[in-house]
């Protein structure tokens, strides 16, 4: 359990902004994070990689800074600094000492409104394609696109993050400056800070580096998912491995039955002392087999990974789905205990640091629109029989609808 005391804050400002803090004066540093929920799930098919473009695009700089600027800023008050998007939301967040919060704040408010110069759109849409096709020789990422794409369907959770060589090649700069003034408004995003910091001072900070940003109104669409049965290879000159998918539909992030929907994925395929790291890893039929629960706003699936021989698929693909059909029915007291030890080992690492604690605060207001502490998540998980574990795994079987294999070529 993390020893440090955290309390929670929470305002709303006039144009709809909202910020939220844990805060510690018992921290010795302080994190801030603006968390926009959008993502790739929120781009038309024909602009898909936008999110990610426009993340690069941030830091090129505003009407009052350059990008060597932005970089200069950060380094001059010692900042970890950096962004990420996802299929549902975009961060942009710095780690520093509690003195120079206010400062870190004031330059992610400040390129956060971005200049989106024409010159400097050309010249990153040239290192995004690059991205693209550095990306597209890695067999792993190439099995997670193409079998994402491919379960999801019609639905936008299966839009690239990245984009494809064809979208972003199509891409303007005025679609990428319509995309920001839809998406990027006050309303859609949270501003969360952790760590030693002046609550009060800090949203009268917020409040005034961030007045003129307009409310506007953002929906997101949620269409109907069903799952379909589907295998699919996809063959990889690159490849000298062989790379396996199999995902089935799991509780959306919002369920309850998230945790034991965790817990099991736990038991099956986490990297060590796991159901799958026994049966193939340790074994040498596998290097490397895990299983895992993501849940998203309203969906959620479960996937299982494994790298092995090209020989040695079929036999691999018959003990993942026995042990997919066994963890549905046979669960021990002993195996919940040492996945529950792990967890909370895990939960109380990341609830050490200030930035650990800022970015799960963003990622699951976005998501949930309310506050839960560590403590409480931690309740969550101890609260979780086996019974609940089954209850899960009858109300969404581990039933592989889609499985995906990227092989060798020839």
């Amino acid at each position: 359990m993390p020893t440090m005391a955290f309390e929670f804050r929470h305002a709303v400002l006039d144009n709809g902004l909202t910020v939220i803090a844990e805060c510690s004066p018992e921290a010795h540093t302080a994190a801030v994070g603006f968390f926009v929920k959008t993502g790739a799930r929120d781009e038309p098919r024909e602009l898909m990689g936008v999110s990610h473009f426009l993340e690069h695009m941030v830091f090129k700089g505003t009407e009052r800074r350059t990008a060597d600027d932005v970089n200069r800023d950060f380094d001059r008050i010692g900042a970890s600094h950096n962004a990420f998007t996802s299929g549902e939301l975009t961060a942009f967040h710095a780690h520093v000492l509690p003195e120079k919060v206010m400062d870190a704040t004031a330059i992610i408010a400040d390129i956060l409104r971005p200049s989106l110069r024409q010159k400097d759109f050309d010249e990153e849409k040239g290192v995004i394609l690059e991205e693209i096709a550095m990306y597209d020789d890695n067999p792993f990422w190439r099995l997670w696109e193409h079998a994402n794409e491919r379960y999801f369907g019609a639905h936008p959770l299966g839009h690239r993050v990245l984009g494809t060589r064809e979208t972003v090649s199509a891409l303007t700069r005025d679609q990428m400056q319509q995309y920001f003034d839809r998406r990027y408004s006050a309303s859609n995003t949270v501003v969360c800070a952790a760590g030693a910091l002046d609550f009060d001072r800090f949203v009268e900070h917020v409040r005034a580096c961030c007045a003129s940003w307009t409310s506007g109104e953002v929906a997101r669409s949620h269409p109907p998912f069903h799952a379909h049965e589907e295998r699919l290879l996809v063959p990889m000159k690159q490849a000298n491995r062989a790379y396996l998918a199999w995902l089935c539909p799991a509780p959306a992030v919002q369920d309850p039955r998230r945790y034991a929907a965790a817990m099991l994925a736990q038991i099956l395929g986490d990297s060590e002392g796991s159901r799958l790291y026994w049966a193939l890893v340790e074994t040498g039929i596998a290097e490397e087999a895990q299983a895992q629960y993501d849940g998203h706003d309203g969906i959620g699936e479960y996937v299982t990974y494994v790298a092995c021989s090209p020989e040695d698929v079929a036999k691999v693909d018959a003990i993942v789905q026995s042990e997919l059909e066994r963890v549905c029915t046979e669960i021990t007291e002993q195996e919940l205990s040492n996945a529950r030890a792990k967890v909370r080992t895990a939960i109380a690492i990341a609830g050490e640091r200030p930035e650990g604690r800022m970015r799960r605060l963003g990622s699951l207001w976005l998501y949930r629109g309310n506050y839960a502490s560590l403590e409480d998540e931690l309740v969550q998980i101890d609260r979780l029989t086996v019974v609940d574990l089954l209850a899960v795994a009858k109300d969404f079987p581990l039933r592989p609808t889609l499985r995906a294999q990227v092989v060798p070529e020839g």
